[in-house]
This record gives structure tokens, sequence and C-alpha cells, in this order.
């Protein structure tokens, strides 16, 4: 703890530049700052090396970028003002970004969808009367069945665009999550493997005092960060998440999925599976990163599902709302394992 307090201390930009590789050797006991910067050299031979290929040219980009570099820094600034280990940091960073970032942008998109249903429930009775408008036109006019067609869809689009209008409802909103959401998860995962392997620049005291800290700031099976899981529990648990996630949203759906939407659930399935392989290969430092941020998903999509939750930060009540919908999750996980009865199959209509 003595050293670490110490180390601390000395993460000072201004400072950093005043040290030199023989006086950190000298002045660490048990000598982990010297084996940190013994592979400062690796890590130096490896940037290099990653100049040599486009693709990993554009990870080098992104890594020396300047969000992460912002992202970095909040992410040491989080560890050392909350004095908590740095697994605990990765959690308490990634909950508030998500809560901060993601979060108002969930219930945003929701209070979007909601309205686009609300507004389709308007549009049965508009569309009955552009029918009887565009027959009377046709007799008025001498229209072609061609032409009538031609004027009717361009009403119901009028109609529609201005109910969308009106509701400040564009269905292209339906995403905002995801320009949130992704440049966040790459930004921090990128940060994260740059604070491990002390990029963009291996030489400066900040990256090799950080790097240290990392390699006993773990927990349990895991006390280095800078190391894989070799339990692969993490990665496993993330795996188990992201299908959580998938699978919650399938059983909250009340309509029948398109033939999109179970593709859709198919490839993010897959990738979930995916993820579990990648996730055996990097820091533990990025599997605690991962895991955090899908069990906050998970607890987020759970907290949206309740209508209390749903009133209380303005999102409409719709058709398809669940009343009671972790009843509705219990019972199809129950229909699931077998352990209640399946649904009788509706009968179809010929």
């Amino acid at each position: 703890m003595t050293t670490l307090l110490l180390l601390r201390a000395c993460r000072r930009p201004n400072t950093a530049a005043t040290y030199t590789n023989g006086y950190l050797r000298a002045s660490t006991p048990n000598g982990t700052l010297d084996r940190r910067l013994a592979s400062t050299e690796a890590a130096a031979a490896s940037v290099q090396l990653a100049n040599s290929g486009d693709l990993v040219g554009f990870w080098q980009t992104l890594s020396n970028s300047t969000p992460v570099a912002y992202m970095q820094d909040a992410l040491i600034q989080i560890h050392d003002y909350s004095n908590l280990p740095w697994w605990s940091s990765i959690v308490l960073s990634t909950f508030l970004f998500r809560g901060v970032v993601t979060l108002p942008l969930t219930i945003y998109q929701q209070k979007i969808t909601a309205r686009i249903e609300r507004i389709g429930l308007e549009m049965p009775a508009l569309v009955e009367e552009l029918k009887r408008e565009a027959a009377m036109a046709r007799q008025k006019f001498k229209w072609s069945d061609k032409e009538t067609l031609i004027v009717y869809r361009r009403s119901i689009k009028k109609q529609w665009q201005k109910l969308i209008v009106r509701d400040n409802c564009h269905p292209m909103k339906t995403i905002i999550v995801l320009w949130g959401q992704i440049p966040l998860w790459i930004f921090q995962s990128v940060a994260l493997r740059n604070l491990v392997y002390m990029l963009p620049d291996p030489t400066t005291l900040q990256a090799q005092i950080t790097a240290t800290e990392m390699t006993i700031g773990g927990f349990g099976w895991i006390p280095n960060l800078t190391v894989v899981d070799s339990s692969y529990i993490l990665p496993v648990t993330l795996g188990l998440l992201n299908l959580g996630i998938i699978e919650l949203q399938a059983m909250t759906r009340t309509r029948p999925p398109t033939r999109l939407q179970n593709i859709a659930n198919h490839v993010f399935r897959g990738l979930s599976v995916v993820m579990v392989p990648v996730a055996c290969t990097v820091p533990s430092a990025l599997c605690v990163y991962w895991v955090a941020s899908s069990t906050f998903g998970l607890a987020q999509n759970m907290l949206l599902l309740s209508p209390e939750v749903r009133r209380a930060v303005g999102i409409p009540k719709t058709q398809t709302e669940l009343s009671q919908p972790y009843d509705q999750i219990w019972l199809k996980i129950q229909q699931r394992v077998k352990l209640a009865p399946q649904p009788a199959d509706k009968p179809t209509t010929k």
C-alpha cells in the first residue's frame, strides 16, 4: 500500500519528464517497476510492428486519438479520487459513463418508439378517408387505376410525415442509442487496453505507474488485470449476460417477430457466443469492463420494463406495453425449461 501511495504521488505530468529509468529501478524495493520497464522495449517494438499493416495501423490511430486520450485521463482520475482498486474503479466508471450517456438515450429512444406506435393507431382512420377521397377524385378527374394509386400513396406518405412532425418522432431517432453506446464502448475498451500496455507512449512515468497498479489491482482469481482470465469465468459470464439481454427482448415482445427480427436475433446470439473466445484472449481489465457494461445493460432493460418506471421517466403508455412484465418473463422462462405448459397455438384462418 505504501508503494502504491508513493506511485500515485509521483503521477504528475509536469514532473514525469524529470525521472529517469535508473531512478525508477533504484526507488522500487520490490522491483515491480523494473520488470515493467523491462517490457517497455517489447511494447515499443510491438507499436513499430503495428505500423506495418493497414488494419493494425487503423487501431494505432484509434489508440492515439483524442477521445481515447480523454477517456484514459478520466479513468485514471476516477481511480485516484475514488481510492478504489482498479477493478472497482473500472466498474464504477462503467456505471457512471453508461448512466450519463446511454441511459438517457435509451429513455429518449423508447419515448420515440412509443410515439410512433401511438400515431400508428391514427393511420387506419386516415387510410379509409384517403381511400374514399381517391375514389371520388378518380371519378371526377377520370384517372386511371395507376394514377389513382400514385396519388393515394403520396397522400398516405404526406399524412404520415405530418404526424411524425407533429409528435417529433422520426423513425431514425430510434437508433440514437447506437450513436452513443458504440463509440463509448470502443473508446473505453481502447483506453483500458492502452493503460494495460502503456500506450501510446510506454516511456512516460504515468503509463508505467498505471500499468504497475493494474498488476495488483484485481480481485479473487484474477489479482493481475494485465493478464487473461485463465479460469474463463469472466468470458463465460460475458456471453451469458449478452445472451440474457437478447432473450429478455425476445420474451417481452408482444407481437410476433418479423423475419428481419428473427434474423437479427440469430446474428446477435452468434456475436454473443463469438465474444466468449475473444474475451479469453484479452487482459482481464477489458473483461471486467465488458462484464460490467453488459450487467448495466441487462439491469437497465429490466428496469425500463416496469410501467411505474416508464411513467416516471415520461415514456407514454402504449397498447403493447406489458402490465406485469416480470410475471411474463418468469412464465416464459418456465415454458422454455418445460416447467410450465406451452402456449396454445392460434388457429390459422384460411
